[in-house]
C-alpha cells in the first residue's frame, strides 16, 4: 500500500505566517507594557503563554494588508508601528500605577518611612513600603473593575479602528499618550497631597515646639510623632485614597480606548 503524499502550498503558508505576524506583534507589545503582564514577578512562560492565546483569539479579526511584504521597509515601518500601538495600549494605564507608586512615595518621605523600602516585584528594584501598598491597591482595583478584560477588549478593537498596515501614528496620537502621562502624575499627587500637607502642618508644629523647648531632642520625639500621625492620616483618608486610585485606574481604562479611536481624542 503507497503512504499518502502531503503538500503543501507555498501559497496558502505564506498568508498564514502574515496572518499571525502582524498580531503578534501589537499583541507582544501589549503584554510587554500591560500593568500586572509586565511584572517581572510573572514568569516568561505565562507570557508566552498569555501571548499567544491572545494572538489566536485577535487574529481572526485582523485583516492581512494585501501587498505588504515583511522584508520591505514598508513592512519594516509597520511592524514598528504595530510595536507602539500595543506598547501605547497597555502603557497608558501601567502610567497610572507609576503615578500611584510616587504618590505613595511622597508620603512616606513626608512620614519619616522613606528609609523602610522593600523590594517591588513589580519593577525588581527597592520601592518605599507605601508606594508598595497602593501599587497592590491599584492592582486589586485593576482587577476587580475587570481592567484586564477591558484592556484586551480595547486591543481587539485596535484591530478595527486602526488596521494593520494603514495606520499612522502621528502627531495625534503621541500628544494624547504624552498628555495622559503629564495628567495621571497630577492626578496621583492630588492623591497623596491632602496627607503631604497634614504631615507638614505636624512638622511645622514639631519646628515650633523644638524653637519653644530647644532641651528636648527632634530626633527621638519627631520621629515617632510623625510617623504615628502619618499612620493615623492613612487610616482616616483610606476611603478617600482609595476613591482616587478607583477614579484613576477607570479614567485611564477609558484613555486607552480613546487613544485607538478612529480619531484619537486629545486628554486634557
Amino acid at each position: 500500500m503507497q503512504a499518502p503524499v502531503f503538500t503543501v502550498n507555498l501559497a496558502d503558508l505564506s498568508q498564514t505566517v502574515l496572518k499571525i505576524w502582524w498580531p503578534v506583534l501589537r499583541v507582544g507589545g501589549f503584554i510587554a507594557a500591560a500593568p500586572v503582564t509586565t511584572s517581572a514577578a510573572v514568569p516568561a512562560r505565562i507570557k508566552l503563554v498569555l501571548s499567544i492565546a491572545l494572538v489566536v483569539l485577535v487574529a481572526p479579526l485582523a485583516p492581512t494588508p494585501p501587498n505588504l511584504s515583511i522584508f520591505s521597509g514598508a513592512g519594516l515601518l509597520a511592524a514598528i508601528q504595530e510595536l507602539l500601538i500595543g506598547v501605547a495600549i497597555g502603557l497608558v494605564v501601567q502610567v497610572a500605577f507609576e503615578a500611584l507608586t510616587l504618590a505613595g512615595q511622597t508620603i512616606a518621605m513626608t512620614m519619616g518611612l522613606g528609609f523602610a523600602t522593600m523590594i517591588d516585584p513589580e519593577r525588581g528594584a527597592s520601592t518605599t513600603v507605601v508606594g508598595q501598598m497602593f501599587m497592590i491597591f491599584a492592582t486589586l482595583v485593576y482587577l476587580a473593575v475587570n481592567g484586564h478584560l477591558v484592556l484586551i477588549a480595547t486591543l481587539a478593537d485596535s484591530f478595527r479602528t486602526i488596521p494593520i498596515g494603514s495606520a499612522t501614528v502621528g502627531h495625534d496620537f503621541l500628544w494624547s499618550v504624552a498628555i495622559w502621562g503629564g495628567h495621571v502624575f497630577e492626578a496621583g499627587l492630588s492623591i497623596a497631597l491632602p496627607a503631604v500637607v497634614a504631615l507638614v502642618i505636624v512638622n511645622f508644629a514639631m519646628g515650633v515646639v523644638t524653637r519653644a523647648a530647644p532641651q528636648l531632642n527632634l530626633f527621638g520625639v519627631g520621629f515617632p510623632i510623625t510617623m504615628l500621625a502619618g499612620f493615623f492620616v492613612l487610616v482616616v483618608g483610606m476611603d478617600g485614597i482609595l476613591a482616587g486610585i478607583q477614579t484613576l485606574v477607570q479614567h485611564a481604562l477609558s484613555v486607552a480606548a480613546q487613544i485607538v479611536a478612529p480619531t484619537p481624542i486629545p486628554v486634557l
